[in-house]
């Protein structure tokens, strides 16, 4: 893809259709596919995504993939790391705020959790999320109907996109457990919070897309809240054996 918007072949409405409808059935083959289907969809629905952008007219710069912005885009993804890094070891330090990080899904020896955040969340789950939802369908919108449609669009769906993912939370992460129960009521209070949060992280990852013109900024903050969520959930537990 270069920086120079291409011929159009789609309509960026027909486009940003499709582009919705690929990401629905990836989150459920991601869902509901065999251990380790998204290694495989993630970076191959990614470039499906980049290639319909293409068709629709959409340029590298558009995607936030140019090269002009790549330098910014890398220092607030750094930045957001260091952030989010000190964010972590301060809660993980007081007694208070620990059991957040006490998520039986995420429980495991440190050379899982490596791979986990490494290789698994960076292929399986960022790559795509971040080209999907700020770069193909934040540029699509952003084109046709502009930038304030594009966020709230993109951070809507984002957090929609987390109501599978989050239908156990309630059971695995005693935080949660405590706050809304075990329950039927409690699983909904959990999947309600946790797409209102992600569509408030979608807004905030939108914006580190615009400020910077690079997608480098969004998947620096996402790995940052999930890759060293899993470290730190790790070492926790390795802590506490």
């Amino acid at each position: 893809m270069t920086a120079e918007p291409s011929k159009r072949w789609v309509s960026p409405a027909a486009a940003v259709v499709v582009t919705v409808g690929y990401m629905a059935a990836t989150s459920a083959a991601g869902r509901f596919g065999p251990q380790g289907t998204m290694l495989l969809a993630g970076p191959l629905g990614a470039l499906l995504l980049l290639l319909l952008a293409r068709a629709a007219g959409l340029g590298a710069d558009d995607v936030g993939l140019g090269r002009r912005a790549l330098r910014c885009g890398a220092v607030y993804g750094l930045c957001c790391v260091a952030a989010v890094a000190v964010v972590y070891a301060a809660a993980a330090w007081l007694p208070v705020t620990r059991s957040a990080f006490l998520d039986e899904r995420y429980r495991t020896d440190l050379g899982a959790a490596l791979r986990t955040a490494f290789v698994v969340i960076p292929l399986g789950t960022i790559l795509f999320e971040e080209v999907a939802f700020r770069g193909v369908l934040w540029g699509l919108v952003r084109a046709a109907w502009g930038r304030t449609r594009a966020t709230r669009l993109s951070s809507g769906l984002f957090g929609l996109w987390h109501v599978l993912p989050s239908l156990r939370l309630n059971r695995v992460n005693p935080a949660v457990t405590g706050l809304v129960g075990p329950g039927p009521a409690g699983q909904i209070l959990a999947v309600t919070g946790a797409v209102a949060f992600t569509a408030a992280a979608g807004v905030v990852l939108c914006e580190l897309r615009r400020r910077s013109g690079s997608l480098l900024a969004p998947i620096g903050l996402h790995w940052a809240v999930n890759g060293l969520g899993v470290l730190v959930t790790a070492g926790i537990a390795g802590w506490n054996a």
